[in-house]
């Protein structure tokens, strides 16, 4: 199967968002660039940023197939409003499916019951051998990755400190050790800092779908 990796933009002092939900300055860089493009042909307004940060993007996420992501992130997003925000395809790890998305008879989206792993797995099918599986940092990335199911580690670094919020390694705790190796590619850009780490010596342990 493809690669399999765990990305977000991440404050400096490892939260996604913060205790609300809210994202303030974190994703400022997408736009403070002369650099314009686009995720893919059908999204909206392009991005804008230096030609680093383009760079870094297109080489680690070159084609992405199928994306994991949480109950709580479809909620905040609504599902996108059913079109995936990258790739062809989203499995939402959930205990429960929504009965009343009135995008559900449509969009490309998997409501997966039974873990992560099968998330993952489902994905990486879809995905094939020659696309990305890109699963979203905090709960659901944490599990993946204390499960030894994630390949590489993105991380979008912005100046920007919390103090608390919704952490990175969301599901990691007391006792868990992951190794990563040195970054094998990073980028300076515009108020970000991109690092791409290869992950060496996960451990596993619980999967609890969130």
């Amino acid at each position: 199967m493809g690669r399999t990796i765990m990305g977000a933009v991440v404050s400096l002092d490892g939260f996604i968002a913060d205790d609300n939900d809210e994202v303030g300055p974190m994703f400022d860089w997408y736009g403070n660039g002369d650099v314009e493009w686009k995720w893919t042909e059908s999204q909206g307004e392009p991005n804008r940023t230096t030609q680093a940060s383009k760079e870094f993007i297109e080489a680690v996420y070159p084609r992405i197939g199928a994306v994991v992501i949480g109950r709580r992130l479809f909620d905040l997003t609504d599902g996108w409003n059913g079109i995936p925000a990258a790739g062809d395809h989203v499995f939402v790890v959930t205990h429960e499916p929504p009965t009343d998305w009135k995008y559900a008879a449509t969009a490309p989206f998997t409501f997966v019951t039974d873990g992560i792993t099968s998330a993952i797995t489902q994905a990486r099918a879809l995905a094939g051998e020659d696309r990305i599986t890109d699963v979203a940092a905090g709960q659901i990335g944490g599990q993946a990755l204390r499960l030894g199911l994630i390949d590489q580690v993105v991380m979008n670094i912005v100046p920007v400190i919390f103090g608390s919020g919704r952490p990175y390694f969301g599901a990691l705790g007391p006792g868990d050790l992951i190794t990563l190796a040195n970054p094998s590619r990073v980028a300076q850009g515009n108020r970000v800092t991109h690092l791409l780490y290869d992950v060496e010596r996960p451990e596993s342990s619980v999967d609890i779908a969130n």
